[in-house]
């Protein structure tokens, strides 16, 4: 497994998102962002941390920050999440999970004595020059995004 430690280049990746667009390391060369994985759309925690990383969009904007959701749902699942839950980050499908690989987060998970294989809640905060800078593994979600802002205004 991939073990992804502050001071790396961000590894390349390149993922569709549910606005039409592709998103990836270099055409974010530049600028700063948050890519955040999460396991599955329209689930509480999840949701909950999308709606709280909305919430703070404007002060991400301010900075100059983009903020980036991550999971293996399809596009489809994604407008439907963003809808229902009126959400403003990015939100990128990276249905063969080669990104999710890639930073590491695809991990076995253990759940009421099942194991399966799963995303790690896990945030990267990512400089212009595609460095990371803060790493945030096995992520609680209750004032997650305020650690991250606080960051990112470090940056």
């Amino acid at each position: 497994m991939t073990v992804l430690q502050v001071g790396e280049k961000a590894p390349e990746f390149n993922m569709p998102t549910d606005g039409g667009e592709d998103v990836s390391l270099s055409a974010l060369k530049g600028t700063p962002f948050v890519l955040y994985f999460y396991p599955k759309d329209n689930t509480p925690g999840c949701t909950t941390e999308a709606k709280d990383f909305t919430a703070s969009i404007k002060e991400f904007d301010k900075l100059g920050v983009k903020v980036i959701g991550v999971s293996r749902d399809s596009l489809k699942k994604h407008a439907n999440f963003r809808e229902k839950q009126e959400l403003e980050v990015i939100l990128a499908s990276d249905e063969d999970g080669a990104t999710c690989e890639a930073f590491g987060v695809w991990v076995l998970k253990k759940n009421y004595g099942r194991e399966y294989m799963g995303i790690e809640r896990s945030t990267f905060l990512i400089d212009g020059e595609g460095i990371i800078r803060t790493v945030w593994r096995k992520v609680r979600v209750k004032e997650h995004v305020d650690a991250v802002l606080e960051a990112a205004k470090a940056l």
